[in-house]
């Protein structure tokens, strides 16, 4: 006898429609006009032996999967006789087929989403980008119905204005604005074959400039005379006239407003300062760079990622004796980093491998401010750091 508990139910044989809605080829052969694609779903049912035992039940098992298919409007049931010599035989459903649109629409309760979808393919037929992806990602397009006028509407406009060197605000397209771009970034990268990330500057839009905030000795940035700080953009600061001797890159606010100027150098801000973005770092090439950031596995990734553009950078203050003698205000980093990181030096390799495993306790980080500044300052002198108008720091 077979278990009734695996018998096909109305419910199952729904689900296996369901799955060739998701997958998105009954919306696609809709759309574009082909036949329906036959869905042929196996019926589990009793078996001979359940036929005495469980006549009923399988009576009542056959009857409900052929209500379920409304006088074949939903599915056709398809029958098969089982039984023999001493019980007889009887006609049970073997399999349900639904073969045509609207009976997949009737079993999935999808007419009105079936509709709505192809009335949005037709509606991009003349902006084929659209009208690509919504036929790749029939699903997606449908939940996008409501906007989807909008939708084109921005695609329109970033496309005729591609490489113009706007900035996304200046979009004219009607009731398009910034954050509906955004709101549906990935939606028009894919239909653009763009990058989600860097999607603006990809399409040739103008992005929000990068900047550098410093601290310069007197002589080295061609400024007004009694202005020792500055925020620039770094495509600009490439051409001032900018000769530093030295340069100190702190990543806490606090720390870059305290420690001395370098003689004839500069002191930059981490914090928003892009190590991945050479533009920020390449005319500090050829120059003594220190580089002193937090002692957890993310500060010497930064440190790693610097030394990608300026291979001459030193660390300071990021070394195993500041580390131990901090014990009192270690902290626990919320989410280590165990990337390769290969533009460590072996000191700084064999610190960063004893925080990755735990050397000296769960996610240790000590954190820049956390340093004691009668410690940080000596330790900097060492580093050959001097106050701008001559002099070492005491």
């Amino acid at each position: 006898m077979s278990d009734p508990t695996r018998w096909t139910t109305p419910a199952s044989i729904a689900a296996a429609v369901r799955r060739r809605w998701d997958d998105g080829s009954l919306l696609r052969a809709f759309a574009t006009g082909d036949p329906c694609p036959a869905i042929e779903v196996p019926v589990r049912g009793p078996v001979a032996a359940d036929l005495g035992a469980h006549y009923e039940l399988a009576r009542a098992w056959a009857e409900g999967i052929r209500a379920a298919s409304h006088n074949d409007r939903a599915y056709v049931v398809v029958t098969g006789r089982i039984g023999g010599r001493l019980a007889g035989t009887t006609e049970l459903p073997v399999r349900a087929v639904v073969d045509t649109y609207d009976r997949a629409w009737r079993v999935l309760g999808t007419a009105t989403d079936a509709v709505v979808f192809r009335a949005l393919v037709d509606s991009a037929r003349s902006v084929p980008e659209a009208r690509e992806w919504a036929l790749r990602s029939p699903i997606a397009a449908v939940e996008l119905a409501d906007e989807w006028p909008t939708v084109l509407a921005a695609l329109q406009w970033l496309t005729a204005n591609r490489n113009s060197g706007l900035y996304l605000r200046q979009v004219a397209a009607h009731g398009v604005d910034t954050k509906f771009i955004e709101r549906h970034r990935s939606v028009l990268a894919a239909m653009l074959g763009v990058p989600v990330r860097g999607f603006a500057s990809a399409l040739g839009y103008a992005t929000k400039p990068a900047t550098v905030r410093l601290r310069f000795a007197p002589g080295v940035l061609a400024m007004p005379s009694g202005l020792s700080e500055a925020v620039l953009r770094t495509d600009e600061l490439r051409r001032l006239v900018v000769r530093p001797q030295r340069a100190l890159i702190v990543e806490n606010e606090i720390t870059y407003l305290s420690v001395p100027v370098p003689d004839g150098g500069v002191v930059l801000w981490g914090k928003g300062y892009d190590a991945n973005e050479p533009a920020s770092l390449r005319w500090l090439s050829g120059i003594d760079v220190d580089y002193w950031g937090d002692l957890d596995t993310h500060g010497f990734g930064i440190l790693h990622r610097v030394r990608a553009w300026l291979p001459q950078a030193q660390s300071v203050l990021m070394d195993r004796e500041t580390l131990l003698a901090h014990e009192d205000r270690w902290g626990e980093e919320s989410s280590p980093t165990t990337a390769r990181l290969v533009n460590l030096d072996p000191a700084e390799t064999a610190l960063y491998s004893d925080l990755v495993t735990d050397r000296y306790g769960t996610r240790v980080r000590l954190e820049q401010e956390r340093i004691d500044w009668d410690w940080a300052l000596p330790r900097l002198v060492a580093g050959g750091l001097t106050v701008a108008g001559g002099g070492q720091v005491t």
